[in-house]
């Protein structure tokens, strides 16, 4: 393990099963995200090696904060071992001044200034048997070390893993909480990404979400999805519409649809429902991302914004009696 400005660290046993404020949250139904070593098989599921996470504290909040990690090593009962554990992988926060405005750190593959800001705290874990199923936390934090952004609604943060050696995936998740030794959220705290890379359930009847919320100058998305084996179906969801059927892909493939927002779904989130097919599959890792009709990234939410979107129905005009 190397560690770098180190804030703390404290191995937390993990205790219940509640994530009221967790990445992934449980609206979203996301067993894990998952990140592999550099040396791995793209048709493992993980097209680049590296995710990147953001964290926005709301500006009204000036207390220190907490990011915890929980299973930050590779090698334990969680994570996908190839043969023998010879992963490494690395946690990066960064803050101030370009972590959310360089363009580069919205792109969906890492390259160019995705490092963007300050560097806060860097560690690295390879098969630390005292990680397993426990939590790691950086932390604590000054809301005034992030970079304030209104359009992503206060101080933002950013997490950046990446799978610097080794063949093996690592599967972990974020809290994002007022307390070094708890998950506690934080009022009106959120998370969010432009690239999700996830582990799906294995088990039947099991429906997994992702939240990408779509802004007023929004006309049309593309989805994207990556490995998805043909595991069951993917559909769109909204205030607008109801089971939209997306494209899903085949093993170690790229797939593209595209879907066209209605006036009533801009300013909300869409709902992108994985739904597991009737033969079981394990151990199947995707990724996802969307774009707008300028090819721009957009955000996907773990706390949805405005809500999980419920379906409308058709809006009827009436005409007045005169």
């Amino acid at each position: 393990m190397r560690l770098y400005f180190i804030t703390l660290f404290i191995p937390i046993i993990l205790i219940g099963n509640t994530f009221s404020q967790g990445v992934p949250s449980p609206e979203e139904n996301i067993p894990f995200l998952v990140t592999f070593g550099n040396k791995a098989k793209k048709s493992y599921g993980d097209d680049d090696n590296c995710q990147i996470f953001f964290f926005s504290i709301p500006k009204a909040y000036n207390k220190p904060f907490y990011i915890r990690i929980f299973d930050p090593e590779t090698g334990g009962e969680n994570d996908e071992i190839v043969k023998v554990e010879d992963t490494e992988t690395t946690f990066e926060l960064f803050g101030g001044k370009g972590t959310i405005t360089e363009k580069d750190a919205r792109q969906t593959n890492p390259t160019g200034n995705y490092k963007s800001g300050n560097l806060l705290h860097s560690i690295s874990f390879k098969n630390e048997k005292e990680y397993d199923n426990k939590w790691y936390t950086i932390g604590p934090l000054d809301p005034s070390q992030g970079e304030y952004s209104e359009i992503y609604m206060g101080n933002i943060f950013k997490l950046i893993c990446e799978g610097v050696t080794g063949d093996d995936g690592n599967l972990y998740k974020y809290f994002l909480s007022t307390s070094s030794t708890e998950n506690i959220p934080i009022p009106g705290g959120n998370a969010f990404t432009f690239e999700y890379t996830i582990r799906l359930h294995s088990g039947l009847n099991q429906i997994s979400h992702v939240y990408p919320f779509i802004d007023e100058n929004v006309v049309s998305i593309k989805q994207t999805n990556f490995d998805l084996d043909n595991d069951g179906t993917l559909e769109l969801s909204s205030v607008g519409t109801k089971g939209y059927q997306l494209k899903v892909s085949g093993d170690n493939e790229f797939v593209e649809s595209e879907y066209k927002i209605v006036a009533r779904e801009k300013g909300t989130s869409l709902d992108i429902q994985f739904i597991k097919g009737k033969k079981k599959i394990s151990n199947n890792n995707v990724v996802i991302h969307i774009t707008n009709q300028y090819g721009e990234a957009l955000p996907f939410y773990a706390v949805p914004i405005g809500g999980i979107p419920k379906y409308k129905g058709l809006i009827s005009v009436k005409p007045q009696n005169k």
